[in-house]
């Protein structure tokens, strides 16, 4: 186990007034320090003991509960105070800086989460779950960051690294042993075994890219031209007036923002001015902040005006969605049009299909009792793997065997960068420090 010397402190509950407020310690020093600030010297582990808290002149700052954790049966790994008094502001300022005057310094963020990654409590994926079950933005995000949490992703993950290196071994036996008659290296077998890996890979590659989606949400930009319908699709969506529509052209000249779920999947909505010529400077500005959000959302839908016929359909990006609104009122001529939505704003007619390919659009996998949360650092790591599991196989069809097993070694070293078992310190504080005090 990791050993650290400093004891650390920190409020752990939101900032603000609240009936009870909590403030936890770590480290070697954390009973010595709740001894000191309650006068009792006693505490039974695990065990919540109603006690009052006083200043260094003996003051009553106030009454509460203590709960003691001796390490290594902990969160950190470590001796574990928290403290739960009333959670006005001033008191638990008061409190903490009593702590801090006893011999504990300020906790970084995410230095309790970072401690017991460090003393082997989680792994560096389950710590990042738990930054993600405090921020989850729908049922959905919160139950999948629980699933990371309790290990389901790591334990895919470690699922695969043991097939891997059971993989490593052959390769590098046969390397070891050339004498031997038989070539280990081309036996089918093998071959079909790295095959088995690239398929467990790929499956856990799309289970991934739908666990991202899951934590950040998706970003939508509703593109089209003036009078389509943009404005009145996403009042449907939000179920609420959020952008003035109207018959006038160019009503819409600002960006319009609203956050929604779909499938329960945290969606941010963009309206966008629409797009044509105009000579009107204000409009002109609308028109290039929507060619702009365009560029970066992960979905667009591009709407049309169904009344109307329409000569061409716009559908290259690949993260595009042609909507054809107005279907309440389709100009015959359009019925032609294949692999579109047709949808009604006013009606309410295909926005559930809508929905659907929304979702599809972004994830290849369906959200259920097993879906996970993943992050961006996830999704490359796995691509990096696959990429070395690839090369891998190519040497050994080419029958090189070093470099090979020097393109597994890689594949291994990538795939323990996800739970943590190889980490830089630098990416240790990119991701800890995204983490909110106290946890």
């Amino acid at each position: 186990m990791v050993k650290h010397n400093d004891t650390i402190a920190a409020i752990a509950t939101a900032p603000g007034s609240g009936g009870v407020g909590i403030i936890r310690i770590s480290g070697e020093q954390a009973l010595a320090i709740i001894k000191q600030l309650t006068s009792q010297t006693k505490f039974r582990p695990r065990y919540a003991q109603l006690t009052h808290f006083h200043d260094q002149n003996k003051q009553l700052i106030d009454s509460g509960i203590v709960l003691f954790f001796p390490g290594p049966a902990s969160f950190t790994g470590e001796d574990v105070v928290e403290i739960q008094a009333h959670g006005g502001h001033v008191v638990m300022h008061m409190l903490l800086a009593e702590v801090i005057r006893l011999g504990a310094r300020m906790a970084r963020a995410g230095e309790f989460s970072e401690r017991a990654f460090l003393n082997d409590k989680i792994d560096l994926v389950q710590a990042e779950a738990i930054a993600d079950l405090i921020a989850g933005g729908s049922e959905q995000a919160v139950l999948a960051s629980q699933r990371s949490l309790q290990g389901v992703f790591s334990a895919q993950v470690n699922k695969i690294l043991k097939m891997l290196i059971e993989t490593r071994v052959w390769v590098e036996s046969a390397i070891d042993f050339p004498e031997e008659e038989i070539d280990f290296l081309a036996d089918q077998q093998l071959h079909l075994q790295l095959d088995e890996l690239h398929q467990e890979l790929s499956e856990l590659l799309a289970k991934s890219q739908s666990g991202v989606v899951l934590n950040k949400g998706i970003s939508i930009a509703i593109i089209g031209a003036p009078n389509v319908g943009k404005s009145s699709l996403l009042n449907y969506m939000t179920e609420e007036e959020t952008a003035i529509t109207s018959d006038i052209a160019g009503t819409t000249r600002d960006v319009i923002k609203a956050d929604v779920l779909i499938h329960g999947v945290p969606v941010r909505l963009v309206d966008t001015a629409g797009i044509r010529h105009s000579d009107n400077p204000i409009e002109q500005l609308g028109i290039e902040k929507a060619r702009a959000i365009q560029a970066s959302c992960d979905v667009i839908l591009l709407v049309y005006d169904g009344s109307e016929e329409i000569k061409n359909l716009d559908s290259s990006a690949n993260n595009s969605l042609v909507v054809i609104n107005k279907s309440d009122n389709l100009h015959n001529d359009n019925k032609k049009f294949s692999d579109v939505i047709f949808v009604s704003a006013k009606t309410g007619a295909g926005m559930e299909d809508l929905k659907t390919a929304i979702i599809e659009k972004v994830s290849r996998d369906e959200f259920n009792e097993t879906s996970f949360t993943a992050r961006q650092r996830h999704l490359d790591q796995l691509n990096l793997t696959l990429n070395h599991i690839a090369q891998a196989k190519h040497h050994l069809q080419q029958n090189i065997g070093e470099l090979a097993a020097e393109e597994l070694r890689l594949a291994q070293l990538a795939l323990n960068a996800i739970t943590g078992e190889f980490s830089s310190d630098d990416l240790l504080g990119e991701i800890f420090s995204s983490f909110c005090i106290g946890k």
